[in-house]
């Protein structure tokens, strides 16, 4: 089959798949004397139904070209009918900052960190042209996909049941398994923002043979770090090569001479082959709370739809997160006792204050914050007997050192209650009314301060 040569009902927006960089674009420059020059390009971004933007990295020929004739011919390639579209293009200027830059040269970084590029792919400046004239070449084509379920009814429900939801546990939860039911997703993370640590951390984890809860990845790292790092969403849809995810780092520590303790390190729970990611900045207001990330072994999983999508869903998140932040009603009356009495050997509970990372039996548990936090909880239980306890006490412990409510505690809390779960049946964290919970223990305890 062929398509017609036809520019009049064309626009970037209904070429918006050639631009997913599957398939390298191809641009063709001429210089005062009308000497043409043809290159490559990384990536040819979308700004509007009537503009691109072209990343520029190198001052190369076509560079020079462009500032001495500003017209330029733009080849592209539809990924999935093969189809060829001729873009004719005016250049507007090249911006170096702003919203624009930042998000290409994220995408520019994620893509890098993908290839091991790093260093080689730099991006200059963001370049903007005017879309004049789009062309289809004639010539042969495949059939066009099928045409997928239109994403709005999913992000509908998916933002009315966050509404509904009571904690912050919960929201979670019914955030990934809406992603599940209603976008097909399979593979999903929600990471939270340690601001003092410059590192984000996993909170919740859908598709993976281990949670991976605790995993931690730097800003700018990979595609995760840098859509946190720059605020906008990184997707990628062609993987090639296993991408080495981003590990806890523990050099600063070794660097300042202070002794650590065993490797605290959770595996990141990612596909060992991914295809396609996304990852999606997570905001409340102008702060960033976290990122939300999906993947599959798919190529092309993730379109400019699921993109936009997963922004909004994001949003909400982000503004469901904040008001659990907020302070709410009194705390409800506190639930009757439940727990076992402790019985057994004793469990050797071991906390390095270096780092406040916390070994059980010999099992890295958790650090940082919520490593501070268990070793409050098992101090008190040890010494006073106590296990009921409040959010509003950790907050003002000074042991703990929380330096704000931009830490999240809730979400801290979320973190421990879970790795107990998966590392400890005889401890665990019960919520018994709102801002309180309990820690349940079901052996004795022993504890090592190796301060």
């Amino acid at each position: 089959m062929t398509r017609p040569t036809n520019s009049n009902e064309l626009t970037v927006d209904s070429i918006r798949d050639c631009l997913e960089g599957v398939i390298p674009a191809a641009i063709a420059t001429s210089d005062a004397d009308g000497t043409p020059n043809v290159s490559f390009l990384s990536q040819v971004h979308y700004v509007d139904s009537g503009r691109v933007a072209l990343t520029y990295q190198f001052f190369n020929k076509t560079r020079a070209n462009i500032l001495a004739n500003p017209i330029a011919t733009v080849q592209l390639v539809d990924p999935a009918t093969a189809v060829q579209y001729r873009l004719t293009l005016r250049y507007l200027h090249t911006e170096t900052s702003g919203p624009l830059f930042e998000s290409m040269k994220a995408k520019l970084a994620g893509i890098a960190s993908h290839v091991g590029m790093q260093g080689v792919y730099h991006l200059l400046g963001a370049d903007l042209y005017e879309v004049q004239r789009i062309e289809a070449v004639p010539g042969a084509a495949l059939p066009p996909p099928v045409h997928k379920r239109g994403l709005l009814p999913a992000v509908r429900r998916s933002c009315e049941g966050m509404l509904a939801c009571a904690d912050l546990s919960e929201l979670l939860d019914r955030a990934l398994a809406d992603l599940r039911d209603g976008f097909g997703i399979e593979h999903a993370l929600v990471l939270m923002l340690d601001e003092c640590a410059g590192r984000l951390y996993t909170v919740a984890a859908m598709g993976y043979s281990v949670s991976g809860v605790g995993s931690e990845v730097a800003l700018g790292d990979g595609v995760i770090g840098v859509a946190a790092r720059e605020r906008t969403p990184i997707r990628v849809t062609h993987m090639t090569t296993d991408y080495a995810y981003s590990r806890a780092v523990r050099a600063g520590v070794a660097d300042a001479g202070v002794d650590l303790p065993p490797v605290t390190e959770i595996p990141f729970p990612g596909l060992p082959e991914p295809h396609s990611q996304l990852a999606v900045p997570i905001l409340a207001g102008p702060k960033l709370v976290g990122v939300l990330f999906v993947e599959s072994p798919q190529e092309m999983r993730f379109c400019y739809d699921d993109e936009d999508a997963l922004a909004t869903v994001a949003a909400q998140l982000g503004a469901m997160i904040l008001a659990f932040r907020q302070p709410g009603a009194p705390p409800e009356e506190q639930a009757e006792d439940g727990s076992v009495p402790a019985d057994g050997t004793a469990a050797v509970i071991r906390h390095y204050a270096a780092d406040d990372s916390v070994f059980i039996d010999h099992d890295y548990l958790i650090k940082g914050v919520a490593g501070a936090i268990f070793w409050k909880l098992a101090r008190d239980y040890v010494r006073q007997g106590r296990t009921d306890f409040s959010n509003r006490e950790l907050r003002l412990a000074p042991d703990i050192r929380l330096p704000d409510l931009a830490e999240n505690l809730e979400a801290r809390l979320i973190l421990l209650q879970r790795r107990l779960a998966e590392r400890c049946p005889f401890l665990g964290i019960e919520k018994t009314g709102r801002g309180r919970f309990r820690l349940i223990v079901q052996r004795p305890l022993a504890l090592e301060d190796m301060a």
